[in-house]
């Protein structure tokens, strides 16, 4: 299966593993709808939400940029409006925005707590909310997260404790989701990577070093092609991460992905959140 003419709408996708992600399906001739609120040139941090169309339609894709803060229900629902008058309805949920601060308690105050959470955790519960009457009509509808496995160890939890409970939100929406939306075959999955992705959020939380020990976010797009273009009603309430998805298929180079090319998987730095056992998840 591909995602040619499937709808995909997308938060946060103006840079990074959601722009991947849109490029990706694009190159499979997929809609993709844009909500995101970098609609000017950020100083930091490069990409829009009109570059990203551009390169969603240089890839043979369909566009659809959305000025959208997923904290404002009244937004999410006008571009959810906007998506389904432009394309004629929703396929695919991408639940990629998310804040991060990996601070401690003392140097997390409660507007970044409510920052992170209200985009990872509400922002992913009020777009499943209003894409689930859409996701219902679509025949290989699928809900697709950026968070990672549940894993309630206290190492994950004690440097960043704000953090983890808004990363873990999200997590727990797939949860939910998958039983709760199983009659009407709509598949609820998580996707996380195994190495740090190299993005530009990586880059100012760790700086230049740790950017160079990550995979690019090409390898996050690839599996979550992979895994939307799977039955929804058979392939759902899984916490996949990007490699093992793509060994799955049969894919068992992965050096094209490092961000610094010719870096061995050994030199890579793993990701947060990763049980001690992946194969658990395989």
């Amino acid at each position: 299966m591909s995602l040619k003419g499937k709808t995909l709408f997308i938060t946060g996708g103006s840079r990074g593993i959601g722009l991947a992600i849109a490029v990706r399906a694009a190159r499979d001739g997929a809609n993709v709808a844009i909500a995101a609120k970098t609609a000017e040139p950020h100083p930091k941090l490069s990409g829009t939400i009109y570059t990203a169309a551009e390169d969603i339609e240089n890839a043979g894709g369909k566009a659809l940029p959305i000025v959208c803060d997923i904290r404002d229900e009244a937004q999410v629902q006008a571009a959810v409006d906007k998506t389904v008058e432009t394309f004629g309805g929703i396929d695919v949920l991408v639940n990629n925005a998310s804040a991060i601060s990996l601070t401690g308690t003392l140097a997390t105050d409660m507007k970044r707590y409510d920052l992170m959470n209200g985009i990872n955790a509400r922002g992913t519960y009020l777009c499943g909310r209003l894409c689930i009457p859409h996701l219902k009509k679509s025949s290989n509808p699928h809900i697709l997260t950026l968070s990672p496995p549940l894993d309630f160890r206290p190492r994950w939890f004690a440097p960043h404790v704000a953090y983890s409970i808004a990363k873990y939100g999200m997590s727990l929406c797939t949860l939910g989701w998958a039983e709760e939306l199983k009659r009407d075959g709509i598949a609820a999955n998580s996707l996380w990577p195994r190495t740090t992705i190299a993005t530009a959020a990586i880059t100012l939380v760790g700086g230049d070093a740790i950017t160079k020990m990550s995979r690019t976010p090409e390898i996050m797009a690839d599996a979550a092609q992979v895994i939307l273009s799977k039955p929804s009603r058979e392939f759902t309430g899984r916490y996949c991460i990007d490699e093992l998805v793509l060994r799955a298929e049969g894919q068992t180079d992965f050096s094209a992905y490092a961000a610094v090319p010719g870096t061995p998987d050994s030199a890579l730095a793993p990701d947060l959140f990763l049980p001690d056992d992946l194969s658990a998840l395989a």
